[in-house]
């Protein structure tokens, strides 16, 4: 066949002559993954850092109304932005954030089902947890795991994938 996938009654795929039972099997969408990645994150970290002004000026003012208590909000601000964004755009239907996006990758779970807001915030707490425990050098699991992935995707049953393929 050509690059054009073909399907057959078992619901298998050929492509370029291989028979693939998903797309998942095609080494193809995991090509660059793990630069895509740490760009996207990067890119996501930015826009949650400008998410961050407009609502750390309301807690400000709410904290000059309240005589000083509002200011307590400031201790959550940051992982209460972080999450809300992660629920509406990784939880959301294209299951990427707005870096991974730019990125052109996707988070995938492996049981087919799609990704939703509180599975979303499940994966990024258990990314957080991991690199707070085992220090960043965790990350270093995607040399060694199958499809590039990171602990928390083998914990949780995801893979990221190109979004292009």
């Amino acid at each position: 066949m050509t690059a054009k996938a073909g399907k057959d009654a078992m619901n298998t795929t050929v492509l370029d002559g291989e028979i693939m039972t998903n797309r998942f099997d095609d080494t193809r969408v995991y090509e660059g993954v793990r630069t895509r990645r740490v760009l996207a994150f990067c890119i996501d970290y930015l826009i949650v850092g400008l998410l961050l002004i407009p609502f750390a000026i309301l807690v400000f003012l709410f904290g000059i109304l309240t005589l000083g208590l509002g200011w307590m909000l400031f201790g959550i601000l940051v992982p209460a932005v972080a999450l809300v964004y992660i629920w509406n755009t990784l939880g959301g239907p294209r299951q990427a954030t707005t870096g991974m996006q730019m990125m052109g990758i996707r988070l995938d779970r492996l049981d087919g089902k799609p990704v939703d807001g509180l599975f979303a915030i499940v994966h990024s707490v258990l990314f957080w947890a991991g690199n707070v425990v085992l220090s960043p050098l965790i990350l270093l699991a995607t040399l060694f795991l199958d499809r590039k992935r990171t602990v928390h995707d083998l914990l949780l049953g995801t893979v990221v994938t190109r979004s292009d393929r």
